[in-house]
């Protein structure tokens, strides 16, 4: 099995796990205070459901926290002394002949194009062109399809008999803004908000398609507000927005509106976090360990780890060297101490902060068994303390994942620059957990060195300084418009950089704002490439020693080079480690890689770094994107420079809170 497959099997058995739990809860799950009104009713009838007497389990609320919850029980299945994803099921198959067959003959009854068989097959599985059949809308679970195609593949298969406030269409359509929503990194959207989206989509009656969508387990929807609200202030999920002229009154408590897999995933992480701060043991003496620490800041976590089952660290790049001497300490005092970064690159920086490279994973790698040391025999991760590194790329699904698989009395500390730009998934975890001061949390008071280190810790506090760089570690290249911004780029990685920096094409790479557009991901990686590897592309688009990137899973991405293709499929070298991609996966999970966005290189640093910041993207620019493009460079940074006065207004604008989530509510409830 490959470290993908294991990867998406701990993911499948982690939520068949919490589905388990919350089958087997006798009340509904916590999420909220309660609600009055329609909501109140759909409350009731969640509980009917929960009772046996309906089919679906929606509305979610949360009384009033009692005791700190303890660890939930462990999943009857243990996991194997090698974590290698306790017995996962294999990753999904092909879909079989017959069933492409049925499905190709319902998509061409509606007049879709045959080719979409295969992904209709995977995302709704052998029963396909039944379950079409009964529900076309459900077209619109296949990634790539737009809510306009749905509707005429729905009037070719129903004629008359459909129309724009059919529940189907409208239930569908909620999914499918909240599964846009999670790709935005939210794990829940305002009802209001959806209500709007609806609208623009030809519901005549949004509120009542909301409450619909709940009633039917569709969504689940939750309160978010203060925690007594008078019933009169309480926005019910299918809420029209018709104001209250008088102003008068206490301001409406908002619904918010969510998809079952991320309230579990949020649920089990408040609830996991909360055991692991009331399950360790609170006087242990680390004092002599502290003491030889190296650094303030380093003895202050030290302490603080000692006292506390889970602690928040924030710093920057030099910071590393903190829980680096965290984990030393650790095992020094026989603990099994362990660092778990989100890159390969992150993994080695730190088992070389640590000095020994059994210290250091990668969190993708330690949840699926690749790497680690192994799983005790209740399948709990076979730790005492583990540090995460590049905490902000924690999505809330990883991180109920990653907590759900270690034991009471385990130290957890997350550590990260919260400067930088969130996870790829859903979820803003390291956010949430320091705004909800759920932990003690220790500010490193390292600075990052250097004319680099310099500029980017302006950046962070919204100012852009001129930073002296008498060795060239920062060049700042203008150009007038994409074209040149392209030709500059180019040129700085293939020429300029290797002679006058001495850093090779092959450690320089490029960052810019988004993969479309003149000069996105998609046309720097064409012109690079035939600079730097001219040829045909004969392994599906890609050559011997092209630079790519391996997505093995949404969200992650893996950078390697092209060694050879074979009946098997793509060999990869990712960073010593050969990777073979089947034909079948090659175009949706290979892609070159001489450029990448910035969420894409968060993680990892190289030794120069190209920022390419054409006139288009200024729209796409902010704190965070800046923050984080920036402080990819170790001894080099140029920036290819078009976007004229939209940097310095990017970086000084205050950052907001640009993801809807609901795990700071769930872990303040759970700390009162």
């Amino acid at each position: 099995m490959s470290e993908a497959e294991a990867e998406l099997a701990a993911q499948r058995e982690f939520r068949e796990r919490i589905e388990k739990r919350k089958s087997e809860k006798k009340g509904p799950i916590s999420a909220g205070t309660k609600l009055s009104g329609t909501a109140a009713d759909l409350l009731a009838a969640v509980r009917a459901v929960e009772s046996g007497e309906k089919p679906a389990a929606p509305f979610l609320d949360r009384p009033a926290p009692a005791a700190a919850p303890g660890r939930p029980a462990p999943a009857p299945s243990p996991a194997p002394a090698r974590p290698r994803a306790p017995e996962p099921a294999p990753a999904p198959r092909s879909a079989s002949p017959e069933t492409l067959a049925a499905t190709a003959a319902v998509l061409a009854g509606g007049g879709a194009p045959a080719a979409l068989a295969g992904p209709v097959a995977e995302v709704l599985g052998a029963q396909a062109a039944e379950a079409l059949r009964e529900d076309p809308w459900r077209l619109l679970a296949v990634p790539g399809v737009r809510p306009e195609q749905a509707d005429g593949f729905a009037r070719a298969l129903l004629g008359a008999g459909c129309g724009p406030d059919d529940e189907r269409r409208t239930a569908a359509l909620i999914g499918l803004l909240l599964e846009r929503a999670a790709l935005r990194g939210h794990t829940a959207q305002d009802a209001a908000t959806v209500r709007a989206a609806l609208a623009g989509h030809a519901v005549t009656d949004p509120g009542a398609a909301v409450e619909h969508a709940v009633a039917e387990g569709v969504v689940l929807a939750f309160r978010d507000g203060p925690e007594d609200p008078e019933p009169e202030a309480t926005e019910e999920p299918g809420a029209r927005d018709e104001g209250d002229d008088d102003g008068d009154g206490p301001e409406p408590v908002r619904v918010l509106l969510g998809l079952d897999r991320y309230a579990l995933a949020e649920e089990s992480l408040a609830d996991g976090l909360a055991r692991l701060v009331n399950a360790c043991e609170k006087d242990a003496d680390w004092t002599e360990a502290a003491s030889v620490a190296g650094s303030s800041s380093a003895s202050e976590l030290i302490r603080a780890v000692a006292a506390h089952g889970l602690v928040a660290h924030t710093g920057g790049e030099a910071a590393r060297a903190e829980p680096a001497a965290l984990i030393t300490a650790a095992r020094g005092l026989g603990l099994r101490a362990l660092g778990a970064a989100h890159s390969a690159d992150g993994r080695n920086r730190l088992a070389g902060a640590t000095g020994d490279p059994a210290t250091a994973v990668t969190l993708a790698g330690l949840l699926s068994g690749a790497e680690g040391p192994g799983r005790d025999e209740e399948g709990a991760l076979a730790v005492d303390l583990l540090v995460v590194l590049d905490a902000p790329q924690l999505d809330v699904e990883t991180a109920a994942m990653l907590v759900e698989s270690l034991a009471d009395g385990t130290r957890l500390v997350l550590s990260g620059d919260p400067g930088v730009l969130g996870s790829a998934g859903a979820g803003r975890v390291f956010a949430d957990v320091l705004a909800a001061r759920a932990c003690p949390q220790i500010a490193s008071r390292t600075p990052d060195p250097g004319p680099i280190g310099e500029l980017v810790s302006g950046i962070g506090i919204g100012e852009l300084n001129q930073v002296e760089a008498p060795g060239k570690e920062v060049v700042i290249v203008p150009v007038r418009d994409a074209g040149e911004a392209v030709h500059r780029t180019v040129q700085l990685v293939a020429d300029s950089v290797p002679r006058a920096i001495g850093v090779p094409s092959s450690d320089t790479q490029v960052i810019t704002v988004g993969h479309g557009g003149s000069a996105g991901t998609r046309a720097l990686n064409a012109a690079l490439k035939q600079r730097l590897n001219p040829g045909p592309g004969r392994f599906g688009g890609f050559d011997p020693g092209d630079r790519v990137v391996h997505v093995p899973v949404p969200g992650r991405t893996v950078p390697a080079v092209v060694v050879s293709a074979d009946a098997e499929g793509l060999r990869l070298d990712c960073g010593g480690t050969e990777v073979v991609v089947p034909r079948e996966r090659v175009e949706s999970a290979v892609r070159h890689g001489w450029a990448l966005s910035a969420h894409q290189a968060a993680g990892t640093r190289w030794p120069a770094v190209v920022v390419v910041l054409p006139g288009d993207a200024a729209q796409g620019l902010s704190r965070a994107w800046v923050y984080t493009a920036f402080g990819r460079g170790e001894r080099h940074l140029s920036v290819v420079h078009g976007v004229d006065q939209a940097l310095p207004r990017a970086v000084a604008q205050s950052p907001a809170q640009d993801r809807t989530t609901r795990l700071r509510d769930l872990l303040e409830a759970a700390a009162r």
